[in-house]
């Protein structure tokens, strides 16, 4: 069985404390630390309005992207909701996430759910 190496994080609960003490410390040290090769986080339902509203939020995206963590977000949960460019501007790719998230779960890849 080979190493899994690319660790893709789902963020759905917007409670900012999550968010800081979780969601960024453990996607930008896995990254610093080497504990993953590649990180992508996935912003999906109320996270993107979190992410749209919050300046503290915008910075710790931005601190991430930075540090080598993809960055994405559900492009039916951005557009409902009203913040798709502003999501766009932080350097955050938007996309529709259905079809990829379900091929992650298929294909047994690591996928962590906060």
């Amino acid at each position: 069985m080979s190493e899994k190496k690319h660790l893709y994080l789902l963020w759905t609960n917007d409670n900012k404390m999550t968010a800081e003490k979780m969601v960024f410390m453990y996607t930008v040290n896995s990254l610093v630390h080497g504990w993953w090769e590649e990180v992508t986080l996935i912003i999906w339902g109320a996270t993107a309005k979190l992410a749209a509203e919050d300046k503290n939020i915008q910075k710790m995206i931005l601190e991430a992207i930075e540090k080598g963590v993809h960055v994405t977000a559900c492009k039916a949960c951005t557009d409902q909701l009203e913040v798709t460019p502003i999501i766009e501007s932080l350097g955050v790719e938007v996309k529709y996430w259905g079809v990829p998230l379900t091929n992650i779960l298929k294909n047994d890849e690591t996928l962590l759910t906060v």
